[in-house]
């Protein structure tokens, strides 16, 4: 787990296995001005060449079922935690994707913004919302970099999941990390994690491990499976077929996630303005990283 004290300054808004480390982040420098407040409840759509989200959260059939294919969302309580201890009152969700973690934030009463490229996934994130509990914008943090009223808003920024491993190019990776760091106020933090690389999760990725059907109800059953097909110095990539029993219909996913190893994640987070940098085994993943 990394710590270290940041502002998160960002974005033009369009109103509307096995997981080693976490990363925490705060910049301890003093910045005029607070962000206003109000959460809005819309969910605005916009287009951003940049966003390319896999097929698993973009195709609105596979996003519908992410959430009932994966129900166990435990990972979720290391940064509900986090955000007490912290006295969060304000967190920049990035790459939120169906919502679990930003509904859980409305729960605790913590004012939420979301953001993510895939629209199918966003949908099914606001659906899980009241009007007016949160916002939802669909992009990228880099690519709303340009509202000024966004600087400093925010007690907390996260990266759940694998978010943080699905920037591939270094400037892109930077960008984002510069761009949260600008959202941030005073003593904010970024908390994310990643995958160990010395712990090689992908060796674990075959369809004899992953495969299993799913009886969803309404939605018949699902079958899915994930298969490692290339592993290229840091970058793995993977696919994830999932099958529609009620009429056959087979979707495949395909995915590339970049495995950097803590000497440059705390590189970049230190080009980026982040200081204090901490990192902890992840409490649901002990021992992978």
């Amino acid at each position: 787990m990394i710590v270290l004290d940041q502002i998160v300054g960002i974005v033009r808004r369009v109103r509307s296995d096995g997981v080693p480390q976490l990363f925490i982040s705060p910049y301890d420098e003093l910045r005029q001005g607070v962000g206003s407040g109000q959460s809005t409840a819309w969910l605005a759509s916009c287009s951003y060449p940049e966003a390319m989200p896999d097929a698993c959260f973009s195709h609105p059939r596979l996003a519908q079922v992410y959430d009932p294919l994966d129900p166990d969302r435990s990972d979720l309580d290391t940064y509900a935690n986090l955000v007490v201890e912290f006295g969060a009152e304000a967190v920049l969700d990035v790459g939120c994707g169906t919502g679990e973690f930003i509904a859980r934030l409305v729960d605790m009463e913590v004012r939420a913004l979301g953001v993510d490229p895939a629209a199918a996934s966003l949908r099914v994130a606001e659906s899980k919302l009241t009007p007016g509990s949160a916002e939802l914008v669909i992009g990228t943090v880099s690519a709303l970099a340009g509202d000024n009223a966004l600087r400093n808003s925010f007690d907390m920024a996260t990266m759940t999941a694998n978010v943080a491993q699905v920037f591939l190019d270094d400037d892109e990776w930077l960008s984002t990390l510069r761009t949260i760091r600008r959202c941030l106020r005073s003593g904010g933090r970024l908390v994310f994690e990643t995958r160990d690389p010395a712990d090689q999760a992908w060796e674990r990725w075959t369809k004899e491990a992953t495969h299993r059907t799913v009886d969803l109800g309404d939605l018949g059953e699902v079958e899915e499976w994930i298969e490692t097909t290339n592993v290229e110095g840091e970058f793995v990539t993977f696919v994830s077929p999932t099958i529609f029993h009620l009429d056959g219909e087979r979707i495949d996913s395909t995915s590339t996630l970049r495995f950097r190893p803590n000497s440059v994640l705390e590189q970049t987070l230190s080009e980026a303005g982040f200081t204090e940098v901490e990192i902890h085994d992840l409490p649901y993943a002990p021992g992978r990283g």
